[in-house]
């Protein structure tokens, strides 16, 4: 690791950074350098997402802003030391000029190829996904895919980088959420070592505002007339699963109350509709989730525990009315032959018998996962994220944009200028900064050492010879 020693001040380290979103992989590149006493500059920008353009010149300095990559021509990019970019994974083209691998052609990565063959600068930091690894692999065994080993094979034998790739967890480098994301890195001289970090650990309450609005809804009254608040700590909320951490919508009454025998045979319906061998006795290719007729259920709902004179149809039907359940024919599997090859898809088969299945799945919720403040976040996903609730007092609430700021490390004063919705959209595509600030203290250790080292010394024997 480099110790945080002051270098000369004079000494310029020019980037571009493609693909930006936030600016997250710019922020930890840019605070590490400058640390480390180089100014840097970031001379090229591209971003094509609207509300992430307006947060970028909201909080940096630009030099040229591009949007679409596509159409930025080699001769409109500046010179650079160092390439930046957390590019979109996109299916890679199934033809290549090397047998075992893809084309990139057409792709975002052949943006960046395009810019390092043309540019030449001495490194890169890109990032992506984590299933980027075993994308496309040519057999089930492989640990890696055809599309990385294109992607290190332009780079290492097209381009002559020395490149490192490793997935990193944010959990480890002292965020509360675990986000595993890879990294791809390349120098000119020597290949960067990503695996040297001594991980730390946070929490989440470490980031969570206090005293704020709680969420004033029906639903929320329903659960928190069944629970504590500290009860509720890490809890989901979804209806087609069981487990110590999960409260079914029965279990708060959301629909109408259930009685103890119908939460019973809830429970076990949830359970057994899952089952491969309702499937051969139905007749019908299994699914995660089938309907499942009267006779079925009888067979291993034993009403004993409460009243074994309760009518099963008319718990099960009682049931049907509040909403909990819905009385369906189960779905068979349709091939449709398209344009496009063959569709796959699933239709009520009506010459099956009817049978009662659950109705609700996690996103039917307001809310369908409670957050623990001595734990850690579930990785952040915009489409989801709406749905997370933080204990706050004596009530819940949603997560802040400051909030999701500080899940990535992003530093108090940025800020996402937009609607909340778009704010958490760009945030469920960003980096992590501080797994950005190893990555590139890493790679400031090469360059420092082959470049910036040797350079001073040439310079100082051309002082002495003078």
């Amino acid at each position: 690791m480099i110790k945080s020693h002051r270098l000369m001040n004079d000494n310029k380290i020019r980037f571009i950074d493609l693909f930006a979103g936030l600016g997250g992989i710019r922020l930890g590149f840019e605070k590490i350098f400058n640390n480390l006493g180089f100014q840097t500059e970031c001379v090229m920008t591209s971003e094509i997402k609207p509300y992430a353009v307006k947060t970028l010149k909201h909080n940096f300095e630009h030099g040229l802003f591009f949007g679409d990559i596509f159409k930025v021509a080699n001769t409109d990019i500046p010179d650079f030391d160092f390439l930046l970019g957390g590019f979109p994974c996109q299916p890679f083209s199934a033809g290549g000029k090397r047998q075992g691998f893809l084309d990139t052609r057409g792709t975002l990565f052949f943006e960046i190829e395009r810019i390092l063959k043309e540019k030449q600068p001495y490194g890169f930091i890109l990032e992506n996904v984590e299933g980027l690894v075993r994308h496309d692999p040519e057999f089930k065994s492989d640990k890696i895919g055809r599309t990385l080993s294109t992607i290190i094979y332009k780079l290492e034998t097209e381009l002559g980088y020395h490149v490192s790739w490793e997935v990193l967890d944010s959990l480890n480098f002292g965020l509360p959420q675990s986000r595993k994301r890879i990294f791809i890195v390349g120098a000119k001289d020597e290949k960067v070592k990503l695996n040297r970090f001594e991980p730390r650990y946070g929490k989440l309450k470490d980031i969570l505002e206090q005293n704020l609005e709680t969420i004033q809804s029906d639903f929320i009254t329903k659960i928190l007339t069944h629970f504590e608040i500290n009860e509720l700590y890490g809890k989901s909320i979804k209806d087609k699963r069981g487990g110590d951490n999960n409260i079914h919508s029965w279990d708060i009454g959301l629909k109408g109350e259930v009685s103890q025998e119908q939460s019973l045979l809830l429970s076990q319906l949830f359970k057994e509709r899952r089952k491969k061998h309702w499937a051969e006795q139905i007749g019908i290719t299994w699914m995660d989730g089938m309907p499942l007729t009267l006779n079925q259920i009888q067979s291993f709902h034993k009403p004993t525990l409460f009243d074994s004179n309760i009518n099963l149809k008319e718990m099960l039907d009682d049931l049907v009315e509040k909403g909990y359940l819905r009385f369906e024919h189960p779905k068979k599997i349709v091939e449709e032959q398209t344009e496009n090859g063959v569709r796959t898809y699933r239709e009520y088969d009506t010459t099956k018998p009817k049978g009662y299945n659950i109705v609700t799945g996690k996103l039917s919720f307001e809310i369908n996962k409670i957050l623990d403040p001595n734990d850690i976040a579930p990785t952040l996903v915009a489409t989801d994220v709406s749905r997370l609730a933080v204990p706050d007092g004596k009530g819940l609430r949603r997560l802040t944009t400051r909030e999701g700021l500080r899940l990535f490390g992003y530093p108090e004063w940025y800020e996402i200028p937009t609607k909340i919705n778009e704010a958490f959209d760009l945030l469920g595509n960003t980096v992590a900064v501080p797994v950005v600030e190893y990555v590139a203290e890493e790679l400031a250790e090469v360059y420092i050492k082959n470049v910036f080292t040797l350079h001073q010394e040439e310079l100082q024997c051309a002082v002495d010879s003078f």
